[in-house]
């Protein structure tokens, strides 16, 4: 007898680099997309450039904020989205945390996760590599 294993996507649908101007058109046309309609992370980019990560329980709702109320903290400052869509909360945690620890942002988040540090033996081998490369034999 062979056993079933649970497999659990965190991402379970994404979508790659929209056009922050679907806000701009036909609300009805930004409804009927249904990847908004779901809980997930997402990033702000000012052209290709990650500008800002965050996640939301309705990515739509949080879009659309970001992108029609200029009083919003980001409104002037992206063109472009991505979406990742994790129902958990936990896993968008997770997901946003490596997100901002990948990508370079604007923004000053900091990932949800317990960062690890370098060991001591590790800082101090560096430290040694340096001071032999600011101090090559002669």
């Amino acid at each position: 007898m062979t056993e079933a294993k649970e497999v659990l996507y965190t991402v379970i649908a994404y979508a790659k680099m929209w056009p922050r101007e679907i806000f701009d058109t036909d609300l009805d046309l930004v409804r009927s997309l249904p990847i908004l309609g779901r809980a997930g992370v997402y990033v702000l980019y000012r052209d290709d450039l990650p500008y800002y990560v965050g996640q939301a329980t309705k990515l739509r709702k949080r879009l659309y904020a970001h992108a029609v109320m200029p009083g919003t903290r980001y409104f002037n400052f992206w063109n472009f989205f991505s979406v990742f869509v994790a129902e958990d909360k936990t896993q968008r945690n997770q997901i946003e945390a490596i997100l901002i620890a990948a990508m370079p942002t604007a923004n000053s988040a900091k990932p949800r996760l317990e960062k690890e540090n370098l060991p001591v033996k590790v800082c101090e081998l560096v430290r040694q590599i340096r001071r032999r490369r600011a101090n090559p034999p002669k």
